[in-house]
């Protein structure tokens, strides 16, 4: 089907604007003056406009015109006009959303006592901001289950969040994560499946799913969710003091009763349970026909149906408030709704909307570059074929200045050299902040808008801009010169391959998809690739027009509109349609880069400056990181034994070795042992007395390292005199000096002390027979070995006794 054909087709679906059928003259100057009303902005064509078709005579207008109806709309067109400097992000302190940010996210959602759902999500999303709605009635609806769960937002545009939320893996937005109570750190939090037709309804039987999923770790504040059975509720004043249990009974797919538990989970003096209609004993007893229904329990064991209109959530809710004696207890959230307040106050920058900007064009670069590419971990497959396809078009086709330009052609020439199949994005990184010095080359490190900055932050902005640069694109690729001629499809798969595998905006990415699997592989030249883009982001444009993500000041038009491109339009038989040939030499000339305005722009120097200053200070964090570490890794070797087998050090290195032993000392308290766990729980039973003082060495008294060197020795010597005093006589051959080494260090270390005994002199030798000395004196040794020579002297003469009793000869009885 023919692009133009395509696009009349969605035209004439979307409605009698400029190609509808308007046979009526009065309907067709009604159209046309709502088309130019969106298109003119300008308030006289308003004004001429609404006169026309409210009917209005000539001396009503000339009646508006009088000094005060000039007033009037002066100041009217001021306040319409004038952009509004608004909170940034989607949510304000009027809503019960906590605004979580980078300083806070970590501190609310790791070992929190209560649950958090939390979205995360671009304020300049379009599938965000119809999301935002729903979200914020969401938090208004349970707004009383505070204390068990708390709803809250990031907004990842911010350079600051954005961080965050790639630390939580979040890379399609907007993404909703539940995180359990008590999440320890290092927990990712359970992506719930939710879209933008997602009711409240829906959303809020979600989080009753994942509340009653906790195991580890119940929230303290939340109520038991389970069926209560016959046997639990006959006994529950017994060890209750609440003044009401209320029943709901319900089928076990029915949330009503879960809902209201939770909803009255902050009142005193009553309890609420859901009853199954499968406990037929208490259905039975009650007499409950209809499911559901709520009966209330008392203490003098009676029950009461509770009357409501409906018998619904809302109803049963607020007919349980209004019991007599139930207070609401002051629930005190732990951070306040909105913990910083979250706006912007940038300058408005005047543009000429019939030109093109450099300052939008270098702001999607960065942000495609540094955010979007920027929330993948690793890239691989083909997300990384879609990355260079990317990077190839805009080297090839996109005009940017030469310092942009340069490190392009770095990021493409480097990215081709790499044979390795996965990508981490810390790697690209290096590249993006061109840490191997490129010369001359830069990318911008921030956003600037200008004729894609919208009346609020939220509106506009990247999504504008990454439209413009692919418009711009393929212009220049049907502008191209080289031979052979480029592909037609170059930009277009290119520009697909990015939206499909990076753009955050997952519902915008899948209807750009449709559209391209439709009708993209029929572009068969450079100039129907440009119309075919054209084209299908008029579809776009109608599709969202009168969308929550429209800037009510920037309205979504077919574009070209007639003031901007007049020659584009034509009428034929009452039928307002495109001129083809003329929208071609609109785009070509609109989008040529002799065109491209360079206002707003910072200097190239400048950026350069700035980021050989980002990177000098990379780069002493670096060295004072590997300086810290290479001290600290001298003070743990200083106090391991490193000439295991040799003498004592002499000299200087025997004083900085002992000077070392000191200071890893001092960095301990006394009753710390390096070789327990800092979490160790002492017994009382394993707790010793100390023996001698002489275990006691106060290092800090000695100033000098000579004194120092003195008192190692000599306390060295009062252990070795200790050591022999109680070891036995022993016979040792000479090769045993390890083993009796290790056991004094250990008995060293079980004294508390925290240097380590250099050898002088080999230690006594070891007997292998010395392992029966331990805990006896000689003494007994020597008894041992006595009992044990008697007894086998005893042995030996029974067995030599009996042996010469049977070699006896046996004399044999005569008988007479």
């Amino acid at each position: 089907m023919p692009i133009a054909a395509v696009f009349t087709r969605h035209l004439a679906l979307s409605g009698p604007l400029l190609c509808g059928e308007l046979t009526d003259q009065k309907k067709f100057e009604s159209a046309r003056c709502n088309l130019f009303f969106r298109s003119a902005h300008t308030k006289m064509a308003q004004r001429n406009c609404s006169a026309t078709s409210l009917g209005l005579s000539n001396k009503k207008i000339n009646a508006l015109l009088t000094a005060p109806g000039l007033c009037f709309l002066t100041i009217t067109t001021f306040l319409l006009v004038s952009p509004p400097v608004a909170e940034a992000g989607l949510y304000s302190q009027t809503d019960q959303v906590v605004v979580l940010t980078a300083d806070s996210i970590n501190s609310q959602l790791i070992n929190s006592s209560n649950a958090w759902l939390v979205e995360f999500y671009l304020s300049s999303c379009g599938y965000c901001i119809r999301f935002a709605p729903v979200w914020k009635d969401l938090a208004t609806n349970i707004a009383e289950w505070k204390p068990a769960i708390s709803l809250a937002a990031i907004d990842c545009t911010d350079i600051k969040n954005r961080i965050s939320c790639g630390h939580f893996q979040v890379n399609r937005y907007p993404t909703l994560k539940f995180f359990k109570a008590y999440s320890a750190s290092g927990s990712k939090g359970e992506v719930l499946k939710a879209n933008s037709s997602s009711s409240v309804t829906n959303l809020r039987q979600l989080i009753i799913d994942q509340l009653e999923r906790h195991v580890e770790a119940w929230p303290p504040a939340c109520p038991p969710l389970k069926p209560a059975s016959a046997a639990e509720l006959s006994d529950f004043f017994k060890t209750s003091s609440k003044q009401y249990l209320a029943l709901v009974f319900e089928e076990a797919s029915s949330y009503v009763g879960r809902e209201v538990t939770m909803d009255l989970l902050q009142y005193e003096n009553i309890a609420v349970r859901r009853v199954l209609r499968s406990e037929e004993a208490l259905v039975s007893k009650l007499k409950v026909t209809h499911f559901p229904s709520c009966y209330l329990h008392f203490p003098n064991k009676t029950f009461s149906r509770l009357s409501v209109h409906v018998e619904a959530r809302l109803f049963y809710t607020d007919a349980l408030r209004m019991l007599p004696g139930l207070e609401q207890r002051g629930y005190k959230p732990s951070v306040a709704l909105v913990p910083e307040k979250n706006t912007t106050a940038e300058e408005w920058r005047e543009f000429n909307r019939s030109r093109v900007y450099m300052a939008d064009l270098e702001s999607s670069l960065y942000y495609s570059l540094r955010v979007e590419v920027g929330t993948h971990s690793t890239i691989s497959g083909e997300p990384l074929s879609a990355l260079k396809a990317y990077i190839t078009v805009l080297v090839k086709y996109f005009p940017g200045r030469p310092v942009v330009m340069k490190l392009l052609r770095s990021l493409e020439s480097w990215l081709k050299s790499r044979d390795d199949p996965v990508l981490h994005y810390t790697t690209l990184q290096t590249v993006l902040d061109n840490e191997a010095q490129t010369q001359d080359a830069a990318l911008p490190d921030a956003v600037r808008w200008v004729s894609c900055q919208g009346s609020q932050p939220h509106f506009r902005g990247y999504p504008c801009s990454l439209w413009t640069l692919f418009h711009l694109l393929t212009v220049q690729a049907a502008h191209s010169t080289h031979t052979p001629a480029p592909d037609p499809l170059e930009v277009l798969q290119a520009m697909r391959g990015y939206i499909q595998h990076f753009f955050s905006c997952r519902e915008c990415a899948m209807h750009f998809e449709g559209m391209a699997a439709e009708s993209m592989s029929q572009v068969d030249s450079l100039p129907k690739s440009v119309l075919w883009l054209w084209s299908h982001h008029n579809i776009v444009n109608i599709r969202l027009a009168g969308d929550p993500t429209e800037d009510p000041k920037f309205p979504k038009v077919l574009w070209p509109p007639p003031d901007l491109c007049p020659q584009c339009h034509d009428e034929l038989k009452g039928k307002n349609f495109w001129r083809m040939d003329r929208i071609l030499e609109f785009l070509k000339a609109y989008f040529s880069p002799d065109r491209i305005l360079q206002d707003y722009l910072e200097g190239e120097e400048v950026l350069l400056t700035r980021l050989r200053e980002k990177l000098a200070t990379r780069k002493e964090e670096a060295a004072r990181v590997v300086e810290r570490k290479g001290r600290g890794a001298e003070e743990a070797a200083g106090g391991e034994v490193a000439d295991v087998g040799r003498g004592e050090p002499e000299g200087e290195e025997k004083g900085e070795a002992e000077e070392g032993v000191q200071e890893e000392t001092a960095n301990h308290a006394p009753w710390e042992n390096p070789e327990l766990p800092r979490n160790h729980k002492p017994s009382i039973i394993s707790v010793k007395q100390r023996e001698m003082e002489e275990d006691i060495v106060d290092l800090d008294s000695f100033i000098d390292q000579r004194y120092r060197s003195k008192a190692l020795s000599a306390h060295r010597s009062s252990i070795q005199k200790r050591e022999d005093k109680h070891r036995p006589l022993q016979i040792q051959p000479e090769d045993s000096e390890a083993g009796d080494y290790v056991v004094v260090q250990s008995r060293l270390r079980k004294r508390g002390l925290r240097y380590v005994v250099a050898r002088e002199e080999p230690l006594q030798k070891q007997h292998w027979l010395s392992i029966l000395s331990v805990g006896f004196s000689r003494l007994d040794i020597s008894l041992c070995v006595l009992l044990y020579f008697l007894s086998s002297m005893c042995l030996l003469g029974m067995y030599l006794f009996l042996k010469m009793r049977l070699c006896m000869p046996r004399g044999k009885l005569a008988l007479p």
